[in-house]
């Protein structure tokens, strides 16, 4: 299961390229390490750069966060010959980049990107205003979401 910016990439929502590929689930096994690794050598052999960690595990903790029943609302992302990748589903994919635009101040271009409507931010922010426990935070959610949907508003 792929998650952030490669994910929005193989569902067509983007057309950049990103500098990894988050994994939600399942834990990456060691043939599909190695198999990364040997890309990533094979890659920088040719004058290409690709970063070490370009499969990684890096949102793991989201998995645990998400809205109950997550895994049973994926997307089909990708299909090769020995690989299949699943997504988010669409609101849960908006759910993990407006986090992200919330806690690190990131993402904005993939949140625009989404487009989400002032109903999936409705239904949304009480999710979100639960995810730290800093008696600011859902002041500082409900003006990350202002703000972003008056950008949306104004086609930025």
């Amino acid at each position: 299961m792929v998650i952030g910016g490669a994910a929005l990439a193989l569902l067509g929502v983007v057309n950049r390229q990103t500098r990894d590929c988050d994994i939600l689930h399942p834990e990456l096994s060691d043939a599909i390490r190695a198999a990364a690794a040997e890309l990533v050598a094979k890659v920088r052999r040719e004058g290409g750069d690709l970063a070490p960690d370009r499969l990684n595990h890096g949102p793991l903790s989201l998995a645990d966060l998400l809205p109950a029943g997550w895994k049973h609302r994926l997307q089909p992302a990708f299909s090769g010959r020995a690989l299949t990748l699943h997504a988010l589903a669409r609101l849960d994919l908006l759910r993990s980049k407006l986090l992200a635009r919330c806690d690190r101040g990131l993402d904005l271009p993939d949140c625009v990107a989404l487009a989400p409507t002032s109903g999936e931010l409705d239904e949304i922010l009480p999710w979100l205003e639960r995810q730290d426990p800093n008696p600011g935070w859902p002041v500082h959610v409900r003006d990350t979401l202002d703000d972003l949907w008056q950008r949306l508003s104004r086609g930025v």
